[in-house]
């Protein structure tokens, strides 16, 4: 090791004590959660805001992050067309993965056949009110709407509703504009880059909260739904997660064998996103935290930049495997039967439908409606059938989504010949690795990270906006695992 590597892994930040971890106490405070959901149900409910409030902060961030981040990837890079060509390359990536993901829901359910013996008659089901939004929300989506979609009609609608593949599109038109302006925008990139540090900045702030938010989140889930949803359809529950842990252990898992990395070591490195992910039921707080990561690991920063918020768009594993369950479930339940090739044809339709189950309230509904609507041989008020467990599948579902893309967006950088896969090895393993030149100058203030993948303060003498000023003695670090 030389002199500049020694000194990097002699700044490196010490391990944090369990007890101060941040998935430590997320975890404690899912488990406070679920017990106050189940033995006070009334006392969960009314925790709702808690949750609510916590997730509603950090979606305030998302469209900001990934905005500023794909601009900033864009605008810094010397060649476009790699770009474009990274960004082919991971969405035929991503059509590759949400087949075999269906592929496994649709295997699973025939070998199983849970459905065969409800015998539930289509025009006796009753629906509820909100499950009558979501079937009429899914009943007059088109299947080719997920692509007019892309397109907003303001440049600040996007922002304002959450819509994560607009902004998407705003930031590619914008880095692409701004990249071609050479010199003249370099004020402007450089202004983006430093916007980026103050984004994760605030993130810091809000992710010390993300213990209450876990909270407030499992204890009205567990007050609101109960646990006689889990018991009632316990069957159907236990196969969609056994189908999910397969698809990432066998597929997710073979893609990392391939890369000659270990699916398992990136799981623990991800623990404080993963913890964060079951206590909200959602994948998008944990998004900027695996962009930090991915970029420490030392995936490029325009590569995850433009994988990553793409990926929660069109890269949904979990959402395609409780697709086709679900729909061949429904099916088997009011006793309609569906030929090989029939099944062929709803797995080609949920290849369209399945892209609008991101970023929309009721999404996965959403999708299964539209799916079972485009096909018309399965009635649309079946989902009603599995309406109540719905909740218990979030979280499993927001988990896959959230680990396929992590593989994903390493794929890619293998992809393009960017990948240091030993460098990735020894960060998933926690060693101390030396810092990316590009953390220390691109991310602003407390961009350099520690072994785990979180921001800490940049080594001595280190300017982070990279202009020769010493970086402040008590500078924080912009997105830390200790509370």
């Amino acid at each position: 090791m030389d002199h500049n590597s020694m000194a990097a892994a002699a700044t490196a930040a010490p391990k944090t004590r369990w007890y101060r971890q941040l998935y430590f106490w997320v975890l404690t405070a899912i488990v406070i959660g679920i017990l106050v959901g189940w033995l006070a149900p009334a006392t969960g409910i009314a925790m709702e805001p808690i949750g609510t409030t916590f997730v509603n902060a950090m979606k305030m961030l998302i469209g900001p992050i990934v905005f500023l981040t794909i601009v900033g990837g864009i605008a810094s890079v010397a060649d476009l067309k790699k770009v474009g060509m990274t960004g082919l390359k991971a969405l035929t990536y991503f059509q590759v993965g949400t087949i075999c993901a269906l592929a496994f829901g649709l295997v699973a359910i025939n070998v199983f056949r849970l459905g065969e013996g409800v015998n539930a008659d289509p025009g006796a089901i009753k629906t509820s009110d909100a499950a009558a939004k979501l079937i009429d929300a899914g009943q007059h989506q088109e299947w080719w709407e997920f692509i007019t979609h892309i397109i907003p009609t303001s440049v600040v609608q996007p922002f304002v509703a959450g819509d994560i593949l607009q902004i998407i599109f705003i930031a590619v038109v914008f880095g692409i504009a701004l990249n071609a302006m050479g010199k003249v925008g370099a004020p402007v990139l450089d202004g983006v880059q430093r916007l980026t540090g103050v984004m994760f900045k605030i993130l810091g702030f809000i992710m010390k909260a993300a213990p209450l938010g876990a909270f407030g989140a499992m204890a009205f889930a567990v007050g609101k739904y109960g646990v006689s949803s889990l018991t009632s359809m316990g069957g159907l529950i236990a196969l969609f997660y056994a189908t999910s842990i397969l698809f990432v252990v066998v597929v997710l898992g073979s893609v990392m064998a391939f890369l000659k990395l270990n699916i398992f070591s990136m799981i623990r490195h991800l623990k404080e996103e993963y913890m964060l992910i079951l206590g909200t039921s959602t994948a998008e707080p944990a998004l900027p935290g695996l962009m930090r990561k991915l970029e420490h690991a030392g995936v490029k920063k325009e590569t995850v930049g433009l994988v990553v918020p793409t990926g929660y768009s069109f890269n949904l594993d979990g959402a395609a495997i409780y697709l086709s369950l679900a729909a061949l479930y429904i099916a088997q339940a009011t006793n309609t039967h569906l030929t090989i090739g029939q099944q062929l044809g709803l797995l080609a339709v949920m290849l369209l439908t399945s892209k609008g189950a991101a970023g929309v309230a009721g999404g996965g509904f959403i999708a299964l409606t539209a799916t079972l609507a485009t096909i018309g041989t399965i009635p649309a008020a079946g989902i009603m059938l599995i309406f109540g467990i719905d909740k218990f599948m979030s979280e499993c579902r927001a988990l896959v989504n959230f680990t396929g893309n992590a593989v994903a967006t390493l794929f890619i950088a293998w992809w393009d010949r960017t990948l240091d896969a030993d460098r990735v090895r020894r960060v998933f393993a926690g060693e101390a690795v030396e810092p990316m030149p590009a953390q220390a100058v691109d991310m602003g203030a407390g961009a350099g990270l520690n072994n785990d993948g979180l921001h800490q303060v940049p080594a001595p003498g280190m300017d982070p906006a990279g202009v020769g000023r010493p970086l402040p003695a008590d500078r924080r670090p912009a997105y830390s695992e200790t509370v």
